[in-house]
């Protein structure tokens, strides 16, 4: 068997479950998973792990769209839920960049980031953006012909600012992460992609601990919110 047939195979394979549920879509939130609990551990493998996960879950959302042997036995393409696997890959290089840097620089047994609360004025700016960035979405998504468009534009923007303020070392990515499960949910259960739907419950589930080993973190180390014209202690590793 050839590499090529081999692929095709991979990308195929289903359980044979309703309509099927794609090796691949659970793969891909297994891999999404994976990087959720390395990045509470701080751990800077958690990027490349998500990407992985990204990559995958990029080809189920728009599966039914392109056909081929990327084609999924859903009839929507959420087309939000495949746009932010493309954010996802720049922000998570981000990501993966502030937090190598980080370890280089501060050692610590390992971990790639202190964490703290984001300041006034950087709550602010995550309030504007998540208003600016939902609506732009919805107008773009609505246009795509997306399933759900105004939750899947939220969606597409809380993973977004989500993903940032992870990489920022920001604690209240988690709460982000919460109301992005909140809304996803219910949108792919009814769009028929059950596995990323029973993985967004446990993703609830594990933010709120996740929130709380950061917030003890925070306290066992020291750490607080840095006053306004004070240096992010991630940032300041980078140029």
């Amino acid at each position: 068997m050839g590499f090529s047939e081999l692929l095709v195979r991979l990308l195929e394979a289903k359980i044979d479950i309703g309509p099927g549920i794609l090796w691949r879509e659970v793969i891909g939130n297994v891999f999404g998973l994976a990087s959720a609990l390395l990045g509470m551990r701080r751990k800077v493998a958690a990027w490349p792990i998500g990407i992985i996960g990204n990559i995958l879950l990029f080809t189920v959302f728009v599966g039914s769209a392109l056909g081929g042997v990327l084609d999924t036995p859903q009839q929507h393409d959420v087309w939000g839920q495949a746009g932010r696997q493309v954010f996802f890959l720049v922000v998570s290089v981000y990501g993966w960049v502030q937090w190598s840097r980080y370890r280089r620089s501060h050692g610590g047994g390992g971990v790639a980031v202190r964490p703290r609360w984001a300041t006034g004025a950087e709550r602010l700016q995550l309030l504007v953006a998540a208003v600016v960035l939902t609506t732009a979405f919805y107008f773009v998504l609505e246009a795509l012909g997306s399933w759900g468009p105004l939750a899947d534009a939220w969606i597409l923007t809380g993973s977004i600012l989500a993903t940032y303020g992870m990489a920022r070392g920001w604690t209240e990515f988690w709460v982000i992460w919460v109301l992005v499960d909140v809304v996803g949910i219910p949108l792919l259960l009814v769009a028929g992609f059950y596995p990323s739907a029973i993985m967004y419950i446990v993703y609830g589930a594990f933010c709120v601990l996740g929130l709380i080993s950061w917030v003890r973190i925070q306290r066992t180390e020291g750490a607080e919110a840095v006053p306004a014209g004070v240096a992010d202690p991630v940032s300041e590793t980078v140029g």
